[in-house]
């Protein structure tokens, strides 16, 4: 059996629920540590809530209560699907994955996400494949072009309605919709600027602005 290393922790709106990614057994077999229990599970197949839609190298999509989530190497713990009752919070603190990279699972307008902190994007940024799959109206938006290492590329501009990470709520956050594919939702920018950032070691901080 490969281990995989990876960790996301998952919440519905009625109660918590942790899920890990912490092994495969063939190509479509994951062993998954759900509640702290471990359980092989087959893609497209269900156990405790938790649906293994794909299994690919290193990382497995899987929907819990409806929120669909990307269980990788190295992602940081996060939290989906909170009851939105009582105050909304102002702090997000991050723990740094493999390779350094600070990686969180969130909601766009609503639907599950998974963000990858990206100091150096103006924007937040979204494939037009993730922006399909959360239902975001990106065609008639205005368009631009944009500079990448593969030369310059077409995107559009979005303004979107809530980006949530935690129980911390950001809105009217300006974005862009790339037609290339992203492992994650970029978190640029945008979003950061509404935060002080202070950084320790492998901790990120990120406390909402006044």
């Amino acid at each position: 059996m490969r281990l995989v290393l990876a960790l996301c922790l998952a919440c519905s709106a009625a109660s918590a629920q942790t899920v890990s990614l912490n092994g495969s057994m063939g190509s479509d077999r994951a062993l998954l540590i759900i509640d702290g229990k471990p359980r092989a599970v087959a893609v497209g197949s269900t156990v405790n809530g938790v649906k293994l839609l794909r299994l690919d190298e290193g990382q497995a999509q899987v929907d819990v209560g409806g929120n669909v989530m990307l269980l990788r190497i190295g992602a940081a713990p996060g939290r989906v699907g909170e009851a939105r009752g009582g105050s909304a919070g102002s702090r997000i603190v991050l723990t740094a994955g493999l390779g350094g990279h600070f990686e969180t699972t969130g909601s766009i307008n609503g639907r599950s996400v998974q963000f990858l902190v990206d100091t150096g994007a103006t924007n937040v940024s979204i494939s037009q494949g993730e922006a399909d799959r959360i239902g975001l109206d990106y065609r008639n938006a205005p368009r631009g072009m944009t500079a990448t290492a593969n030369g310059a590329v077409p995107i559009h501009y979005v303004t979107l309605s809530s980006v949530r990470v935690g129980d911390v709520e950001v809105y009217q956050v300006p974005a862009v919709v790339f037609p290339a594919q992203l492992g994650a939702v970029l978190l640029g920018n945008s979003f950061l600027s509404r935060f002080q950032m202070k950084r320790e070691n492998d901790i990120l901080v990120l406390e909402k602005r006044p």
